[in-house]
């Protein structure tokens, strides 16, 4: 059997007193769309970081591709993974922010090359072929050599979004990734992120757009106060959420 892509196991993490992740245990299999929702403060951006160890969760264990995320087990006990194993773990899991982090002085192309040049070594006449090729994916090609002042937040999202790609990640991590739009710029993001899920991209989305997550999910998570209440397949908890506290939630977002 092929270990399923994510696998979380009793994931807590608390920041001083405050526990924002109280025990979560969460499988996404390989090629799905997992939509993660719920209000704000129910820790699913936390979530998200602890899947790249962004933030070092204080208990349990997530797997990635069958893999320990930033430790390595010995003797029974978990130890940090050196800096260098951790970065290599970090380049197989793509993510997407709300803001979209570019260079400010490159220009769309020099964005999406930059990791590729800095972190996997390519050579720049190979990464400069490769990130044209991510953005005319993207739909930017003709903005390839724009500086980020000079695109709209939506062309500078789908920017990030192909600065991800070059990255050859297994796994794709978006952390509402059109909340910082003006609302006509949100679809042509949500289009690109179609394209990605029907390529067979695993993809973790924290978002409130509810009719992305019904049309292009293949699962649903709701998440509050730090736990996952609900989940299963997104038309059945919309249409008919089981838990009180979703159907609340749901009754004022739908």
């Amino acid at each position: 059997m092929t270990a399923p892509m994510v696998r979380c196991r009793q994931v807590r993490k608390s920041f001083g007193r405050l526990e924002v992740l109280r025990g979560i245990d969460l499988v996404i299999e390989r090629g799905q769309v997992v939509c993660v929702v719920g209000p704000s403060g129910s820790g699913k951006s936390t979530l998200l970081r602890c899947l790249n160890h962004l933030e070092e969760p204080q208990a349990g264990r997530i797997h990635v591709d069958g893999e320990l995320i930033g430790y390595e087990e010995r003797g029974g006990r978990l130890r940090p993974l050196p800096d260098a194993r951790l970065r290599r773990q970090r380049e197989s899991i793509g993510m997407v922010f709300q803001r979209f982090h570019l260079f400010p002085h490159r220009t769309a192309l020099q964005n999406v090359m930059e990791g590729l040049v800095a972190v996997k070594g390519v050579r720049v006449a190979d990464a400069r072929k490769r990130a044209g090729e991510l953005l005319d994916r993207v739909g930017l090609a003709d903005r390839a050599h724009h500086y980020p002042a000079q695109l709209s937040g939506g062309q500078q999202q789908r920017v990030a979004i192909a600065r991800s790609l070059a990255m050859s990640p297994k796994l794709m991590l978006f952390d509402e990734p059109t909340s910082a739009l003006d609302p006509e710029l949100v679809g042509e993001v949500l289009e690109v992120m179609k394209d990605l899920a029907a390529s067979g991209m695993t993809m973790i989305v924290v978002t409130h757009e509810m009719g992305f997550a019904r049309e292009v999910g293949d699962h649903l998570v709701f998440m509050d106060d730090g736990l996952i209440i609900e989940e299963g397949p997104p038309r059945e908890v919309l249409a008919a959420p089981a838990h009180e506290r979703t159907r609340a939630f749901l009754s004022k977002v739908l």
